[in-house]
């Protein structure tokens, strides 16, 4: 047991489980065979996750910020084909609730660039201080699944998919009009409670 365990801590400090993960995101036709056990717990929690963060925000005065959100911040309000056609977004990030290591219980970021690509299957946001790339997998017909990872500052290129709990990016993908999306990060590894990322065509 012993040498077993010093095994995968060794595979682990050299990125080769994180290498392992990668692959298995690449060749998975099914997100719950290519998550890692923490994201898999986290997804699970999305709605649970939503709920506080929501709730925190409006005890921290922020209740009409929220308000203002109207359907992108109602985790029950979805609508069918949540697919992505490929393009050019604008997206923005809005965080909720906070987990201790924050001041605010709300902040929403400016509209930044974001890609899809592949038959939909490829989001990557393309400029900020934060960064996420990564796979879309479909699920049901009313949401699919996004796994990446994030990549900060100057930052080229991004760590593979589960080699860095604290890089790796788990969110539930819902259409919430004819021309918008949203994905829901449910306990980011940093501040928030739920991180929401709004997605809306850049032609309009």
């Amino acid at each position: 047991m012993r040498r077993a365990v010093a095994l995968l801590t060794l595979m682990a400090t050299t990125g080769v489980v994180g290498t392992a993960v990668a692959q298995r995101v690449e060749q998975a036709s099914d997100w719950r065979l290519a998550a890692t056990a923490d994201d898999r717990v986290r997804l699970r929690s999305w709605r649970s996750a939503w709920v506080k963060g929501i709730a925190q925000a409006r005890q921290g005065g922020f209740a009409s910020d929220v308000a203002a959100l109207g359907a992108l911040a109602d985790p029950d309000h979805s609508i069918a084909e949540p697919g992505l056609p490929d393009g050019e977004y604008r997206c923005r990030t809005i965080k909720l609730g906070t987990q201790g290591r924050a001041v605010l219980t709300y902040v929403a970021y400016p509209f930044f660039r974001c890609r899809v690509s592949d038959s939909g299957a490829s989001l990557t946001k393309l400029d900020g201080s934060q960064r996420l790339t990564g796979r879309i997998f479909a699920d049901t017909d009313a949401r699919s699944i996004f796994l990446g990872t994030m990549i900060l500052g100057d930052e080229e290129s991004s760590y593979p998919y589960g080699r860095d709990r604290a890089r790796n990016m788990a969110g539930v993908v819902e259409r919430i009009d004819a021309k918008r999306w949203r994905i829901a990060f449910p306990f980011p590894a940093y501040e928030s409670v739920v991180d929401i990322l709004e997605l809306l065509p850049a032609g309009g």
